[in-house]
């Protein structure tokens, strides 16, 4: 499979800055991440799909019970090559002792498969036997052969492409399992800012529902001073008219007694 040159920039420096960065501010590139692996699953998965729709047009048709024999064989080969991938890789990290364990144990697969195989034999035609039955890996969508040998098996479960999809597959678990554990904090600091901000709104309420409330008594107990002020200078108002009438009337009896005394000497 040729996916042609990366589009992206691969640089050291750039990805030191961007792990720096991502310290103080969640970039939430993880999800730009998610989206193209996706992509590629899926596109990679559709060719699968394909694949096997391919092979089961093209090949012979067989019962349930021989395709179970069949498929037994294909997961002992799948085991086979695994085993023989691993060793391999132990064998080049310098640890011998493990690869021979490794190896025993594919000698022990083997020995299952051969029965698998005597089993699956012994159920069809020796003509349809010897014809090649494929089937489609499932991490890659390569054709894996019924009657491969060791080193095909070997070479495909170890090689870069099937590797290659299975890092891709479980970083993609590992990345949506980050997605979800971001969105989930982001939602809660979402709803503890929202709870923030409603008490702040109730404090803001609350304070202008006070001064509202110190205002309007504030104006009560002006309209009742005004009242009060108004009653005292109407009461002394009212007092000195009255002293105003006492007086007046006071002097108009002064004159009127003045008045007859001058009349009697007369």
């Amino acid at each position: 499979m040729d996916l042609g040159e990366c589009t992206k920039i691969h640089d050291l420096a750039l990805r030191a800055d961007y792990e720096i960065a991502s310290k103080d501010k969640d970039l939430f590139f993880e999800l730009d991440a998610v989206d193209h692996l996706e992509s590629f699953i899926a596109d990679c998965d559709r060719r699968t799909e394909l694949a096997k729709k391919r092979l089961a047009e093209t090949q012979e048709e067989i019962s349930a019970e021989v395709a179970a024999k069949a498929e037994k064989v294909h997961e002992l080969n799948e085991e086979i090559g695994k085993l023989l991938a691993k060793a391999e890789q132990l064998g080049a990290e310098g640890n011998v002792d493990e690869a021979q364990k490794v190896l025993q144990e594919v000698e022990k697969v083997r020995t299952k498969k051969k029965d698998a195989e005597e089993e699956y034999r012994n159920s069809m035609p020796a003509s349809s036997f010897q014809q090649q039955k494929l089937r489609v890996c499932e991490v890659c969508s390569a054709y894996l052969g019924l009657h491969d040998n060791d080193r095909r098996l070997a070479d495909h479960f170890g090689g870069k492409l099937h590797l290659g999809f299975i890092q891709i597959r479980e970083k993609l678990d590992q990345l949506k399992k980050t997605v979800v554990e971001k969105q989930e904090i982001r939602n809660q600091e979402r709803l503890k800012r929202r709870e923030e901000r409603e008490k702040e709104e109730k404090l803001k309420k609350s304070v202008a529902r006070c001064f509202l409330v110190r205002s309007r008594s504030r104006d009560r107990r002006r309209r009742r001073s005004r009242s009060t002020s108004r009653d005292k200078r109407r009461s002394r108002s009212r007092s000195r008219e009255r002293k105003r009438r006492h007086r007046s009337r006071s002097r108009s009896r002064g004159h009127r007694h003045n008045h007859e005394q001058s009349s009697r000497h007369k």
